[in-house]
């Protein structure tokens, strides 16, 4: 009988996310969190919308500040390049909070979901990249390809991976967004996976750009980008494939307590989070 209604209390039991390793094995955030502190560079993987994944990318950051103090960088997908002059000002106290939010370009869930982030580095004296390409970038690579960028000022290529570009069109990543609709239909051609490439390429350059010999690097971004240890971890790895490296992903199952076949592997951990929890927008 008491076996029967423990198992009923853990069954009533509405847990917000599990955490397992790339395996499926069940892990606890502080195993997590002992392996993460040595890492040189830390990729998470998100999905922008989602209230859990933000809450522990915040708890995270604490937890590695904590240990790291101002040896720890934070970084970004949703702060393009040209905007970190504007991050660097506002962080020092050269301009003001409504200064920067007026004229960054910021994305619609800054406020709740990136701006913590933002204002703990401030409050903690860390630097803080802006790590994306310019999107006006990446449409012209959709349009042109890599070799649009030449056509790009010397002052305008500096905020994009420099130039020539690697890439490996036989990476799944890249070859699964060229079934995204069919080639030729207008939204995916040739060009398609390249504007992605450019992304991870350029994060991967300005993460390089600002890590040190006993700093760390927690990077923020898409889970698309670093899932399979591809997109930006491909990138880090052509470079400098000295660096540990590690990776969280963020997937919806409607059951949590086992990841689901097709997320195994994805990433050193693997963040299970409800397919019911609430969206940010």
């Amino acid at each position: 009988m008491l076996l029967a209604i423990l198992g009923m209390a853990f069954k009533k039991d509405k847990p917000a996310y599990r955490l397992f390793n790339q395996s499926g094995k069940e892990i606890k955030y502080s195993k997590m969190l002992d392996d993460l502190k040595d890492a040189d560079i830390i990729f998470f993987g998100e999905l922008h919308d989602n209230p859990i994944a933000h809450w522990l990318q915040f708890e995270l950051t604490k937890d590695l500040h904590d240990m790291k103090k101002e040896d720890l960088i934070l970084a970004a997908e949703m702060f393009e390049a040209d905007n970190q002059m504007m991050i660097d000002e506002f962080m020092s106290g050269a301009i003001s909070e409504s200064s920067f939010e007026n004229e960054a370009r910021l994305w619609d869930n800054y406020k709740t979901d990136y701006k913590p982030l933002l204002m703990f580095a401030k409050d903690s004296g860390l630097v803080f990249v802006a790590s994306n390409i310019p999107r006006r970038y990446a449409s012209l690579v959709f349009n042109k390809g890599f070799d649009g960028l030449m056509e790009l000022t010397e002052t305008g290529r500096q905020f994009a991976h420099p130039l020539p570009i690697p890439y490996d069109p036989e990476l799944k990543c890249y070859k699964d967004m060229l079934n995204m609709g069919g080639m030729g239909s207008g939204h995916v051609n040739e060009n398609f996976p390249k504007a992605q490439a450019v992304k991870d390429a350029t994060m991967a350059h300005f993460v390089l750009e600002y890590w040190q010999e006993g700093k760390q690097v927690i990077h923020f971004n898409g889970s698309y980008h670093s899932d399979n240890f591809q997109g930006i971890v491909w990138y880090i790895k052509h470079h400098s494939p000295e660096l540990t490296i590690r990776t969280l992903t963020t997937k919806l199952q409607d059951n949590i307590e086992t990841v689901a076949e097709d997320n195994l592997e994805s990433a050193d951990y693997i963040l299970v989070i409800p397919e019911s929890m609430t969206r940010t927008y």
